[in-house]
């Protein structure tokens, strides 16, 4: 398990240096929630969200100024906490607020269009994702059921930066489906819109004959939570 989250960090550009004592702390519940950087690639290899591995969540809405107090309202590492934002973990990277649900963490609609020369048509894939937010990284992955092509999980690994979302995408194809198994993957951008529901913009990707493709992809909002019983709702074909 250590190795693969290892191997997962360098995937991401985010290299850890996990070992069996890191996995240890965890399964005993010494640590009741990992650091960023092992929460992202713990996401990766398990392909769930943080807290349906039975992690403690960071306490919402909560903002860190700097000024201490001393007046019943509580100190906490000398910075007063007041109600109105969220903090990344470790307080580095404050969470951009889009929505009422203050992060883009949640249940998505996942829609990209594109062509098959093969078979000289346009397709459309569809996955139901689940995307958390740690500070300004977005990590999402397809519910196990959730697409509209059986046996083709999705993965997109995106960074924040005001409403413009950057980052890349992976599809494993279904074995037997048309593409046989095979693995595609690229970058995406995209725009949020004012409202946070909805994210719109481009893929660009190879295609079957090697050659640079690039389509529309959106993202629609669905849940706010990422509960198992909200993924069980949603683990099913769009």
């Amino acid at each position: 398990m250590a190795q693969a989250i290892r191997q997962a960090g360098t995937e991401v550009g985010e290299p850890n240096e996990c070992a069996k004592r890191n996995v240890q702390r965890w399964e005993s519940g010494k640590v009741g929630r990992p650091r960023g950087i092992y929460v992202r690639s713990l996401e990766r290899v398990t392909g769930l969200p943080i807290e349906a591995l039975g992690f403690a969540l960071p306490v919402p809405n909560t903002r860190a100024k700097g000024r201490a107090v001393t007046n019943g309202h509580g100190t906490v590492q000398g910075k007063v906490v007041e109600v109105g934002a969220t903090t990344a973990p470790g307080g580095a990277i404050p969470m951009t607020k889009h929505n009422d649900h203050s992060t883009l963490s949640g249940i998505w609609l996942s829609r990209y269009e594109y062509h098959s020369s093969g078979r000289g048509s346009d397709f459309t894939g569809e996955h139901f994702v689940v995307i958390i937010q740690h500070g300004n990284k977005l990590t999402a992955r397809s519910l196990p059921d959730g697409s509209s092509n059986p046996d083709s999980p999705l993965t997109l690994d995106l960074t924040v930066e005001g409403n413009v979302v950057t980052g890349t995408w992976r599809e494993e194809t279904a074995a037997n489906g048309y593409y046989a198994g095979a693995v595609y993957h690229g970058a995406i951008q995209l725009l949020v819109e004012p409202t946070g529901r909805k994210m719109s913009g481009k893929w660009v990707g190879f295609g079957k004959d090697f050659d640079v493709n690039t389509g529309p992809w959106e993202l629609t909002f669905k849940d706010a939570s990422t509960s198992k019983t909200a993924m069980a709702e949603y683990n099913r074909r769009p």
